[in-house]
């Protein structure tokens, strides 16, 4: 399956809202490859099937998790997240992706984890970040991408935690993980500057 067959494909069976925020994800995704020096096709092809799954109905996304070994604990969780793990299953199964990286990046794109690659980084921000998206915050966030992915990210993150928390729900650890995970980081590129 080809760029263009793929991209008809996903663009099918989503809203043609949600295909807007597709759009704007592999727009942004690209444009921060480029910035930060990452594989701007591998970013272009996670951002193209991060949502592949979003709009199944959730008892298909909670099937495929079951059925296929995927992080039952998973389904103790917002359904919001389901989607993702779901979605680097089905971009394998069903689109023939088998660039682990991008598989990675569709898996984690709305959890994050501990040390995230700079494909995995790029993609989630560019999910926060697209023109689309309209949620207080979001022009710092868009702000602090233009110099630092790691310093985006981690505001992203406190953004996510901290509306759970105001929802009552819970945060799903790997959140947790790559939140302290980019403290580190950034502490380390600090200590790495006094030097």
């Amino acid at each position: 399956m080809n760029r263009k067959q793929l991209i008809d494909a996903v663009k099918e069976q989503m809203p043609a809202k949600r295909w807007e925020h597709t759009l704007g994800v592999m727009e942004t995704a690209v444009m921060l490859a480029r910035v930060y020096g990452c594989d701007a096709d591998q970013a272009h092809l996670a951002a193209v099937l991060h949502d592949v799954c979003k709009y199944w109905p959730v008892k298909e996304q909670g099937d495929v998790i079951r059925e296929n070994g995927l992080p039952a604990d998973l389904l103790e969780y917002d359904k919001e997240i389901w989607h993702a793990h779901a979605g680097a299953f089905i971009a394998k199964r069903d689109y023939e992706v088998n660039d682990e990286a991008v598989l990675d990046t569709i898996r984690y794109h709305t959890t994050g984890r501990k040390q995230m690659t700079l494909l995995e980084k790029i993609v989630c921000l560019a999910d926060y970040i697209e023109p689309g998206r309209d949620f207080p915050g979001v022009e710092r966030i868009r702000e602090l991408a233009e110099h630092s992915v790691d310093k985006a990210l981690l505001v992203a993150f406190d953004g996510t935690i901290l509306f759970l928390l105001e929802k009552g729900k819970k945060v799903y650890p790997l959140t947790i993980e790559a939140r302290n995970s980019l403290i580190d980081d950034l502490k380390q590129a600090h200590n790495k500057e006094e030097l």
